[in-house]
Order: structure tokens, then sequence, then C-alpha cells
């Protein structure tokens, strides 16, 4: 019997650009970003990684490109916005599944890194299904806008 797939983190260099486009031109990916207004190109999917690779030359920390049994599901990490350090997580719809395992890797990460005390996670308007935020532990902090939506605004303890 097969076990649970592994999942791993690499910087955003290791995967393709075409990847990454893909993933970003799916409509059911642009349902819940509210900030993906426009259609992805291999420069926009460029410019992407350059930008969030700078976050990790600022940081120290950053977003990963998300394997699965060496397959590329997605994106995600952590960012600093402020004071705080926001986690974000954008899979591939047919991984969506995958979400709770790659946040609980993430967190470890997250309490092992003696900078991050607390992590903010942004959620659009439109994700009505919240239960996942109690299940791990965060608690409504209020809503916040941003480039002109709203979005709702949860925080999480590390320590």
């Amino acid at each position: 019997m097969r076990g649970l797939p592994s999942i791993d983190f690499v910087r955003l260099t290791d995967v393709s650009l075409e990847d990454i486009v893909s993933h970003m031109n799916d409509p059911r990916v642009a349902e819940h970003m509210p900030l993906l207004t426009f259609r992805w190109t291999q420069e926009n999917a460029k410019e992407f990684v350059s930008t969030k690779e700078g976050t990790w030359q600022r940081d120290g920390l950053g977003h990963w490109a998300i394997l699965s049994d060496r397959v590329y599901v997605g994106w995600g990490g952590f960012q600093k916005e402020g004071e705080d350090w926001d986690f974000g997580l954008v899979l591939k719809p047919d991984n969506f599944g995958l979400g709770m395992r790659i946040f609980r890797k993430a967190f470890e990460f997250a309490s092992a890194d003696p900078h991050i005390d607390f992590v903010t996670f942004l959620l659009p308007l439109s994700r009505k299904n919240l239960g996942v935020m109690s299940r791990v532990g965060a608690e409504f902090v209020g809503s916040i806008e941003q480039d002109g939506e709203v979005f709702k605004r949860y925080g999480l303890e590390t320590k």
C-alpha cells in the first residue's frame, strides 16, 4: 500500500515558468484571488519569481514552490508585511486537498524560526468555508483593505 505523497518546499526558481503561468491562469485559482486581474505571461511569471526571490534576500524568508512527489502543485510561504509575517498558499485546484498537510509543514518551519512569533492570513471574502482557521488555532482579528479589495485577517501565534 502506498503512503501519503511527499511534500517538498523548493525555491520558485527550481520550477518552470510554464508551470507557474498555467497554474495562475486557471480560472478556479482566480476565483479566490481578487487581486488577480490579468492573464499571466512568461514575463509576469519571471517578474513574480524575481520579486519573491527578493523577499528571501531582504527578509531571509519568502515563498516556495511546493512539490508533491516531485510534481509542482502550487506556491506559498511567508512574507513580511509591515511588522507581520503573512502566510499565503496558492495551490492548483486538483491539489486543494493537500492544503492542511502543506500548512502544517510550513507552520513547523515558522515555529522553529526565532523571528516569527505571529503569523497572519488574509482570506478573500469569497472564501466561505473558514473552519480550517479555527482548526489550526487562528483567530479572526479584523478586516483589512488591500489594493481596493477587502480581506478577512486571521492571526496565529507560533510559539
